[in-house]
């Protein structure tokens, strides 16, 4: 029986390369918060993969970017401590796209860590035509020009193309190791936290322009009724915010219909996650500029790395 192995890999990308629908297949739970705008995730997320023969925490980073605010420089930040201590670092970059500055900025970064196995994985290939996908790969082992590539790898998380074939791959980069995390676990965010970003998943759809990057959101209160029943049943309270008074109208939609539709799927997430009954209140507050006010982002949970 060959040895166990374990340990941390990297998921990087530009904003909206499918790094978190390729952490939840990979999991095989959704454990990151998917959206087509970019820059969704916007903490490093780990999501834990068990397999017989190895364990691999998977680290979903913000997509490095250009940043424009005090915000997006916090999570370039997150990026960087993430790849300062992983075995292997995964960089997903989007079959229907090319490449180019943004990209080449981040094979840059990936060249700092030497000691780190490197996979190239091309993702959302179902969108593409295998004579596209064949010149993109040939395209993307020439990017690499301090390093070569450990493993190159097309996938289309979406329908779970290649998905087993990257996980063996993962397993055989990783080291002799232990399991750091029991079985059946899945991630090791905060309850909280995910409540919080399930609650943004759903404020995020269908949403337009600006308002996307301006939605964050915090836990006012969390408290278990004191009931009788074969699941438990939860009061939470928590607050949208946004940037500006013009976005409140928007987040609210007409006499508050798609604030209401926004707590209806949010709530639905969080009673499969918690197993558990919930009310959940929501509350909408302008915290002016909030990625560009310091004080605000360490109220909110980004403070500096």
């Amino acid at each position: 029986m060959s040895e166990f192995r374990s340990g941390f890999v990297a998921i990087v990308g530009r904003p909206n390369t499918g790094k978190s629908t390729l952490v939840n297949a990979l999991v095989g739970s959704k454990i990151a918060i998917t959206s087509p705008h970019p820059n969704t995730t916007r903490h490093a997320i780990r999501g834990i993969v068990h397999r017989d023969d190895y364990q691999a925490i998977l680290v979903d980073t913000p997509g490095i970017h250009k940043p424009k605010t005090l915000l997006g420089h916090r999570l370039n930040a997150v990026v960087g401590e993430s790849l300062d201590s992983v075995d292997v670092i995964m960089m997903c970059i989007p079959a229907d796209e090319t490449s180019g500055a943004g990209d080449d900025f981040i094979i840059a970064e990936i060249a700092k860590h030497p000691r780190s196995k490197k996979i190239a994985v091309i993702t959302k290939t179902d969108l593409v035509s295998k004579t596209h996908l064949a010149e993109r790969l040939m395209g993307i082992v020439a990017m690499a020009k301090d390093f070569t590539w450990d493993e190159i790898i097309p996938v289309s998380a979406a329908i779970h193309d290649q998905i087993d074939l990257l996980s063996t791959l993962i397993g055989g980069l990783l080291k002799p190791g232990p399991e750091f995390y029991p079985k059946g676990m899945v991630s090791d965010q905060a309850q909280e936290k995910w409540i919080c970003e399930l609650i943004r998943e759903a404020a995020l759809r269908d949403a337009r322009e600006e308002l996307p990057h301006s939605i964050t959101v915090t836990i006012d209160e969390m408290s278990e009724r004191d009931e009788k029943g074969t699941r438990p049943f939860y009061d939470i309270h928590a607050t949208i915010h946004i940037e500006r008074d013009s976005q409140r109208g928007i987040l609210l939609g007409h006499q508050g219909e798609r604030l209401k539709d926004i707590g209806t799927r949010a709530r639905a997430d969080i009673e499969r996650i918690l197993e558990a009954r919930v009310f959940l209140g929501l509350h909408i507050k302008v915290s002016k500029e909030w990625q560009r006010n310091p004080k605000l982002l360490e109220r909110l949970g980004f403070g500096e790395n």
